[in-house]
């Protein structure tokens, strides 16, 4: 087959990855920076170009695309749907789960445990939001951030509404969310290819952070996941539409909670867990695109 890999660089440690294991089942592999991509368009013929030349002749991609070029990289993903082309992760369940609050909606609505959240606007009596997400101390999360930027844990109801309101004076929207103290500063990354679970690692933040993303410094071990951990991160996926994705849960008294579901997982897990998980996802793309467009996506439009 003719895998695309739209990646702003080829030196990332994924897209290394995912060319290498192509290419050993024989692929013909192209990486796409796609935020140099354009289309044409004109009436049924859906083009992209790439460094002056048209983009033909591919069978798949598979998205990698940054959250600041979101809604560019999701563009360009739907020009290769349109063409027919098969793609790992669709153009709109790339954009469903880049904001917080609409995929916060999806995974509530399909019944997945998540921590108690709320959503709010100046209008809003703020002692009453801090109760509603459970009193202090409680996280404040921007809708749109990543890799655990924009997350804040406030300990004091002073604390919570002076960083609500300075939110709101910068005109960014924000998530107001129960704090697990159980977790203590660590959760469960779940990588989820094809609907299946084929590698999960426990992160644990380190210098007291409350954040375990590993890109704040957080220490990843290899974990087994229990049965209902399993069976949650797979109903968060689906839910979200996303055949291939990271589902980041922790263990609370409740049970399970997801935190968030992440359309282009980095493989730092490979390194933890001595699972191959670009393998699993060339497996996955093999018995899925040929022949085959993507399923209409159904979920939350």
């Amino acid at each position: 087959m003719n895998i695309a890999i739209l990646s702003k660089g080829s030196g990332n440690y994924s897209t290394k990855r995912l060319k290498e294991e192509a290419l050993k089942r024989g692929h013909n592999v192209k990486i796409i920076n796609y935020a140099k991509c354009y289309v044409t368009m004109e009436r049924g013929i859906p083009i992209v170009r790439y460094g002056g030349k048209e983009v033909k002749d591919i069978d798949a991609i598979i998205p990698r695309i940054a959250t600041n070029l979101t809604k560019y990289g999701s563009s360009i993903v739907r020009q290769f749907e349109m063409q027919g082309v098969f793609s790992a992760s669709s153009s709109l369940a790339i954009n469903r789960t880049r904001d917080k609050l609409r995929a916060t909606q999806i995974l509530a609505r399909a019944g997945v445990g998540i921590p108690k959240t709320v959503f709010a606007r100046e209008t809003a009596d703020l002692d009453d939001v801090i109760e509603q997400a459970g009193g202090v101390p409680l996280i404040i999360k921007v809708a749109r951030g990543t890799h655990g930027n924009g997350v804040v844990l406030a300990e004091t109801k002073s604390a919570a509404k002076a960083v609500m309101q300075a939110f709101y004076v910068e005109g960014v929207n924000f998530l107001v969310q129960e704090y697990i103290a159980e977790a203590a500063g660590s959760d469960i990354r779940a990588f989820v290819v094809g609907g299946r679970v084929v590698a999960s690692m426990k992160r644990q933040s380190l210098d007291d952070d409350f954040r375990s993303n590993l890109h704040q410094g957080g220490e990843g071990t290899a974990i087994k996941l229990t049965d209902e951990e399993r069976k949650m991160a797979q109903k968060a996926a689906k839910a979200m539409g996303l055949p291939i994705c990271g589902v980041d849960l922790i263990r609370s008294e409740k049970g399970p909670l997801v935190l968030e579901v992440n359309a282009s997982p980095g493989f730092g897990i490979e390194k933890f867990t001595d699972r191959n998980v670009a393998e699993k996802i060339i497996e996955y793309i093999e018995q899925n695109a040929k022949g085959k467009q993507n399923k209409k996506d159904r979920v939350g439009a």
